[in-house]
């Protein structure tokens, strides 16, 4: 295998696929990018046996072939090379040779024959959605996943597919969140699916659809997913479980609903949240006539206190949140105003905004 092409090109398409390769692998072959030459061009792929990423980029092809290189040796090379450098590329055996001007850097290969392909061919359903919208959808949710949970369907986002809907979910079984998205096929043909997908393929997802303009076509069946955009190929297992029944965590009878304006709110619980237990970081929320007021302490007894206004004229309520979980939503909800709507101190609260109706933040409570 021999090519020539330049920096720039080279590192933009590493720099589409590094993000799947982990720094540490059990196996050897999954720190490498499988990197195959056929007529004008150069295709890189890399996996984890999770998620599998795939690009292609032109380059002079002097001689075609396949064989796998070290990705993050050669993602950080190109990185150092000066701006539109000239690069050359050849393979011998198990060793690549990289040159550029009068530099020159060898690199310890492995067979492509070694490589593992997530590649199962062609995906039996789709659908077909804007990339902005799709995205959007993973901003409003991604915060609420789980990370590492032995509960193994948390730790990924359920694409909920009915008729003429798609609903976005992610829990932690803490909090949730709830983001939907009325599609526009023709509801007798969209299919009816539930695909949970990692964690981290949602992450190198929402980098790949920020650079995308007009449409997105998910591939899928019920052991995969695929996204392709131009060049950029993603494939990803989808993970094998059943997802939490998330209409039943949703409040239904909150009967204290406080409209508050969401900057003012969150900037409230960030000054709490300074003097809250760094272990448990709770608030106590206490509602009464007019006012809603905050409190958080420590171990230190470090006290803050904030006294919002509110026009809620009822029963007064005290009830206790994790106020990470509350500055979380708050981040992420849009518009000036929020609608907190609760019920009793063992009951969820429940955020929602008109800006966007259909957006949905529960989060329980805990004792304080």
């Amino acid at each position: 295998m021999k090519i020539t092409t330049n920096r720039n090109d080279l590192l933009a398409a590493l720099n589409k696929v590094i993000g799947v390769v982990e720094r540490r692998q059990t196996l050897p072959i999954l720190s490498n990018l499988l990197a195959e030459v056929q007529d004008a061009e150069l295709k890189l792929t890399g996996t984890d046996l999770e998620i599998e990423m795939e690009t292609t980029v032109s380059v002079q092809n002097i001689e075609p072939g396949r064989i796998t290189l070290p990705a993050r040796k050669l993602f950080d090379l190109c990185r150092g090379l000066p701006e539109s450098a000239a690069i050359e590329l050849s393979v011998t055996g198990d060793r690549a040779t990289l040159k550029s001007g009068r530099s020159r850097y060898t690199l310890a290969c492995l067979s492509a024959d070694d490589f593992s392909s997530l590649d199962s061919g062609e995906l039996s359903q789709q659908i077909e959605l804007p990339a902005a919208e799709l995205l959007k959808l993973i901003q409003r949710t991604q915060f609420a996943m789980a990370q590492q949970d032995v509960r193994f369907y948390l730790n990924g986002m359920l694409l909920q597919l009915r008729p003429g809907t798609l609903n976005v979910v992610t829990t932690d079984g803490h909090r949730l969140a709830l983001a939907r998205f009325e599609t526009t096929d023709d509801q007798a043909k969209q299919p009816t699916a539930d695909l949970i997908v990692p964690r981290k393929a949602i992450l190198e997802l929402s980098r790949l659809l920020a650079q995308v303009d007009g449409n997105v076509v998910l591939h899928f069946n019920q052991g995969q997913i695929r996204v392709q955009v131009d060049s950029l190929r993603l494939t990803s297992k989808l993970i094998d479980g059943r997802f939490p029944e998330y209409e039943r965590v949703i409040p239904q009878h909150s009967d204290k609903h406080l409209v508050l304006d969401r900057e003012r709110f969150r900037q409230a619980l960030a000054r709490c949240s300074i003097f809250s237990n760094d272990k448990f970081k709770g608030v106590r929320l206490t509602l009464g006539n007019g006012t809603l007021t905050l409190q958080s302490n420590n171990p230190e007894h470090e006290e803050a206190e904030e006294v919002l206004d509110v026009d809620y004229q009822g029963e007064a309520l005290e009830i206790g949140f994790n106020v990470v979980y509350l500055l979380d939503a708050l981040t992420t909800l849009p518009g000036q105003n929020i609608t907190l709507s609760l019920r009793n101190a063992d009951s969820s609260g429940l955020m929602t905004t008109t800006e966007e109706p259909t957006l949905r933040y529960v989060v329980m409570p805990m004792r304080l």
